[in-house]
């Protein structure tokens, strides 16, 4: 019953338009371990005790979490389902690792790096400088960057196909990150390669994340950003939440301004929520100077 009851609510799930893998398998292992016990529907004590098997705290609470949403569900429909309380396995503890914003300076030197690649005067180094420089003037994802075609460079932008939300969006382009995708397309267009993918490698396939991320590890040797003091080593991810932040900190700084902007931010990042936006935003010696000026204004009674 439970198996049959599992099979409904993935169905309802991926109707709605989530992906639902890893949920999916987590489950499984569940009804599996249940129904070994002879449940016919979900029980307390035996999602505590699956959830407890996992390896760290943040995982059993993870498994625990999925379990219980599942067991809303089916708790809808029938209330012999038990539904387990969220903090069974204790409070989640948020740890949000700080980015490493970058400064113009460095990008620069990234770019830099990027064109000394070798061989000299192949694909290679016009690649990586394309891919960096679009990450950094756009912020979107590397996934969303590897992934576009050709048919997704338009006169409007950049079209992102169903991203990590399952839609859509248009990303309007800088005259100047314009110039310099033309430059690559042209570059590009003498391959003569049938693959589709915008960034491809040496052989003509798809560029893969794996030899990006590798690639970038040796870039920030040649720029000089291995050992800065940082907690943790820059990464590609960081260059989205650099744009987050500067794009933030040329905004107007009056309170209907900002309220826009972070709006439409959000809407370019590809966030479901405006929350998820904040959580890409960092002090920056500027910021910290504009709120100070306005937080010294509200107190002498000025406009903030």
């Amino acid at each position: 019953m439970l198996s049959q009851d599992l099979v409904r609510y993935v169905d309802l799930q991926r109707s709605l338009g989530f992906k639902f893998r890893i949920q999916h398998i987590l489950l499984r292992g569940f009804v599996a371990f249940a129904e070994e016990h002879g449940d016919g529907h979900v029980k307390n004590a035996r999602a505590l005790a699956w959830a407890a098997r996992a390896p760290s705290p943040e995982q059993r609470r993870n498994r625990l979490l999925t379990v219980r949403r599942f067991a809303l569900a089916m708790h809808a429909e029938d209330g012999r389902h038990e539904v387990p309380a969220p903090d069974a396995l204790g409070n989640a503890v948020v740890r949000r690792r700080s980015p490493y914003i970058y400064t113009p300076n460095e990008i620069d030197e990234l770019i830099r790096a990027a064109a000394a690649l070798r061989p000299a005067g192949s694909m290679r180094p016009l690649t990586y400088v394309t891919l960096l420089g679009l990450l950094a003037a756009t912020g979107m994802r590397i996934s969303e960057a590897l992934a576009l075609q050709l048919d997704d460079v338009t006169v409007d932008g950049l079209l992102i196909r169903q991203t990590k939300f399952q839609k859509n969006r248009l990303l309007p382009l800088h005259a100047t990150t314009e110039r310099a995708l033309d430059r690559y397309l042209a570059a590009r267009a003498k391959l003569g390669c049938r693959n589709l993918a915008l960034f491809v490698s040496g052989p003509g396939g798809q560029l893969p994340y794996n030899t990006v991320k590798g690639v970038f590890l040796q870039l920030l040797t040649s720029a000089g950003l291995e050992g800065v003091s940082s907690p943790r080593k820059p990464r590609i991810h960081d260059l989205r939440h650099t744009f987050a932040v500067r794009s933030l900190e040329q905004c107007q700084h009056d309170r209907d301004a900002v309220a826009r902007h972070i709006v439409a931010l959000s809407t370019y990042l590809g966030h479901a929520h405006v929350t998820d936006t904040y959580w890409y935003l960092q002090a920056t010696p500027i910021l910290m100077k504009q709120i100070a000026r306005d937080g010294e204004a509200l107190l002498v009674g000025g406009d903030a």
